[in-house]
Formats: C-alpha cells, sequence, structure tokens
C-alpha cells in the first residue's frame, strides 16, 4: 500500500499544477483518500471470510459519504491512477484499472446486464477518462487512449486511439504521444465526416458529369480521350466509414 501511495502522489504531482507539496495533496484531494480507502476494503474484500467481506462494503461506503466517489471493494485499481476532483465517480466490482490511469470527475465505468462474472470494463495502462464520461460492459480499453468528456462508450477501443461522442466512436492516432490534460485537442469527429461527405458529394457529381459526357461520345461514335474509370475509395471515405462503425476494409 506504501508503494501505491507513493505512485499515486508522484503522478498527482505531474499531472495536476495546482498541486503545491505533498501535505496539500495527503490533505486535500478527495481521489488520493478514496483510492487509499480502496486499496484496504479491496484487501479486506480478498479474504472472503465472514464478516470481512462485509466490513469491506462499509469501508467502501464510507469513502464514498467522504468523498463522492464510489468504488466497489472488488475492483482492482493499479499504481500512480488520479481521479482528479472525484466527485460522482462510480466503479463497479469487476472493473480494472491498470497503472497510471486518469479519470475525472463525473465517470462512470459500469455494468451491463445482471450477469455474473466480470461485467465491467478494464481500462490499460495510460488511459485518460474525460469528465462525466461513461464506459459500460465487459470491455477492453487499450493504452494510452483518450476519452473524451462526456463519452458513451460501449465497444472495445484499440491502444492509442480518442473516443468521442454517444455512442463513442474511435479516432486511432497510433504513434502520436497524448497530452492527458489536453482536453481542448479532442476532434470535432462529427464535424469532419460532414466535410468528408460534402466533399465527396462534389467529387462524385463531377464524376458523373465525366461519365455522362463519355457516354455522349460513345453514341456519337467519337473515340474516347480518357477512360472513365470512377474514383477509387480514399481516405476520407475510410473516416467516414470508421465514424459509421463500419470496417473500412471489407465490403457487403
Amino acid at each position: 500500500m506504501l508503494k501505491a501511495l507513493q505512485a499515486d502522489l508522484a503522478i498527482i504531482k505531474q499531472r495536476d499544477p495546482a498541486a503545491r507539496g505533498t501535505l496539500e495533496i495527503l490533505l486535500c484531494y478527495p481521489g488520493l483518500h478514496a483510492l487509499t480507502l480502496h486499496r484496504l476494503s479491496h484487501w479486506l474484500w480478498g479474504r472472503r471470510l465472514p464478516p470481512l467481506p462485509l466490513l469491506a462494503r462499509l469501508l467502501s461506503q464510507l469513502g464514498r459519504l467522504a468523498t463522492g466517489v464510489e468504488i466497489h471493494p472488488g475492483a482492482r485499481i493499479g499504481h500512480g491512477v488520479f481521479i482528479d476532483h472525484g466527485m460522482g465517480v462510480v466503479i463497479g466490482e469487476t472493473a480494472v484499472i491498470s497503472n497510471r490511469c486518469l479519470l475525472y470527475q463525473g465517470v462512470t465505468l459500469g455494468g451491463t446486464g445482471k450477469a455474473h462474472g466480470k461485467r465491467h470494463p478494464t481500462l490499460l495502462e495510460n488511459v485518460v477518462v474525460g469528465a462525466g464520461a461513461k464506459v459500460l460492459g465487459a470491455i477492453t480499453v487499450g493504452a494510452n487512449t483518450r476519452i473524451g468528456a462526456g463519452s458513451v462508450l460501449l465497444r472495445d477501443v484499440a491502444a492509442d486511439s480518442t473516443v468521442v461522442g454517444i455512442p463513442g466512436r474511435v479516432i486511432h492516432q497510433s504513434g502520436v504521444r497524448i497530452d492527458p490534460l489536453a482536453h481542448s485537442a479532442l476532434p470535432d469527429t462529427e464535424a469532419n465526416v460532414i466535410r468528408n461527405l460534402m466533399e465527396r458529394i462534389d467529387v462524385l457529381e463531377m464524376e458523373l458529369a465525366r461519365t455522362q459526357g463519355c457516354l455522349r461520345e460513345l453514341a456519337a461514335g467519337r473515340p474516347l480521350l480518357e477512360p472513365c474509370n470512377g474514383a477509387a475509395q480514399n481516405l476520407k471515405d475510410r473516416e467516414i466509414l470508421e465514424f459509421l462503425g463500419d470496417n473500412p476494409g471489407t465490403t457487403s
């Protein structure tokens, strides 16, 4: 627990410009308090001997009352995790949060359905979940992924991605280092897709006009000066398909 506390202190100092010293963090950061209480309740939960699980649940409720952060004792949380502000955060029983993840206020790592077993998300290392975002179900969020504020994520996400919208849609940024605090840098996916659709309509209209010209030349018995093949699918078409949740590598 001491190593975990040291890692949690270090990540807060690294990622929060408002943190002025160790004592202030220890006294004034509810996210740190919630994690510390959780590590104790998680230890009790793992013993599975009555009445220790009940004590674990009571301790988690005490943490909820004191910090506004609700973490089930069964959740597994790594080192260097930062719950910023914390109020309204809910983390379910089978959730797994790997090292150096960052969660803002109002985040829910929730389950779907009433089935037993794994039913909450797994966040791999360095995942950032923006304020008010909901990650639901037994899904896996790849390392170094950002989930934008207010998004609702319902399916697995590959590493090095950015997720925005309801439902959450993925924009891959493989190989790009992401600043976890740069929320203003999240892309406007809907605007990009609408722009791409308008450009694609322009291209298709030009192709249609050229094809009509080719047909008139053929009908008149004149030779064609250039082939009349249509334009191949381009990168912008693939971006539209990704937004719609289709696999750009397959055709129906």
